[in-house]
């Protein structure tokens, strides 16, 4: 691999591009009891963690990529490498044309990384003075500097918090304060690792509000890991599904349902003036097809496999309690829910 000088400007077709890249960690075992913790300190033994395995990824300039997987997936280890916090393993990356590990100051100049788990705000003192610190770290212009904090005070509403101590503030305004401390020095490759985590809803919708803004102003990367489906559905249009450190997916979000799903839901509304044996009937009828069955009213609603849905549709037409029923895909959540859970889309 080579590495970009801090005298060179680094450009590549991609923003970010990653070739097997892998990450693994030797973590130290022992049975429990006083035995094992002594012979533990004359041999302590190991096993080896695959936390990332063998990863592909290529994204474009301006991309915003959502980034899916449970805990403990490799999210998380990926965007540390790709931002130079950690060394990988095997494999390669660059970033902007630079190799993230070597972080050279002009590739920390150009990425930012945003975690919900963790604060780069002091706590005891206001927002606007760490803002002042990171200005004299990145040594910005005072004028550029002025003028994105402007425009960032302004994107997230920022003028009467500024002041106050960050330990006074609530979750969803620390949040807020976070990303724009994360932007003023307008970085052109963002990793946001759980942004909305444990805000409320009306938090979430405007910290995803002024992602997309400011992706849309700035022109910049964003690769976006997130628990919250409503966050990746409202500013990815691409996604990448990582499961026990492996790439399970890569491709649009609208394809994902339809490549890892075989399943599709069915809603059949009946006659509400029906009597209940008729109705008792027919839902009687879709738990013979299925264990996911759900009644709300007039309405039920069950989960099928594709190759099943047929023949269902055949014998509810047989129901003169049926007045109509629709067929669509199962949300992405219950789509991802049994990746995650079971290691398959059966």
């Amino acid at each position: 691999m080579t590495s970009t000088s801090d005298n060179e400007v680094a450009t590549t077709g991609h923003a970010i591009h990653a070739r097997g890249l892998t990450k693994h960690f030797l973590v130290p075992v022992r049975e429990p009891g006083l035995r094992s913790a002594l012979r533990s300190v004359v041999r302590r033994e190991h096993r080896t963690v695959r936390a990332v395995d063998d990863v592909d990824i290529t994204i474009a300039h301006g991309e915003i990529v959502g980034f899916l997987g449970p805990n403990g997936a490799g999210k998380t280890t990926t965007l540390k490498m790709l931002a130079g916090l950690l060394h990988p393993s095997h494999g390669e990356a660059t970033v902007l044309g630079y190799e993230p590990y070597r972080r050279d100051r002009s590739f920390l100049r150009r990425i930012s990384l945003v975690m919900g788990q963790r604060h780069q705000l002091n706590w005891d003192i206001p927002a606007a003075d760490s803002f002042e610190m990171l200005r004299s770290i990145y040594n910005l212009n005072t004028a550029a500097y002025d003028s994105q904090r402007a425009k960032l005070v302004d994107l997230l509403d920022l003028s009467g918090i500024l002041d106050k101590p960050v330990r006074q503030l609530s979750l969803g305004e620390r949040m807020k304060c976070e990303l724009a401390a994360a932007l003023l020095h307008e970085p052109e490759v963002l990793f946001l690792d759980e942004p909305t985590l444990g805000l409320d809803v009306t938090a979430q919708r405007r910290v995803r509000e002024f992602i997309s803004e400011y992706a849309r102003s700035s022109g910049a990367t964003v690769l976006l890991t997130s628990h919250y489906m409503a966050d990746i559905e409202a500013l990815a249009e691409r996604v990448l599904v990582i499961h026990h450190g492996s790439l399970q997916f890569d491709g649009a979000l609208a394809d994902l349902t339809r490549t890892m799903s075989n399943h599709k839901l069915i809603t059949v509304r009946t006659d509400p003036n029906a009597g209940h044996d008729k109705i008792d009937a027919v839902t009687n009828l879709l738990k013979s097809r299925s264990d996911s069955v759900a009644s709300d009213g007039n309405e039920l609603v069950v989960e099928l496999p594709r190759d099943a849905v047929r023949s269902a549709l055949r014998d509810l037409l047989t129901h003169d309690v049926v007045l109509d029923f629709t067929v669509e895909d199962e949300p992405i959540e219950h789509v991802i829910d049994r990746v995650f859970s079971t290691g398959t889309t059966s």
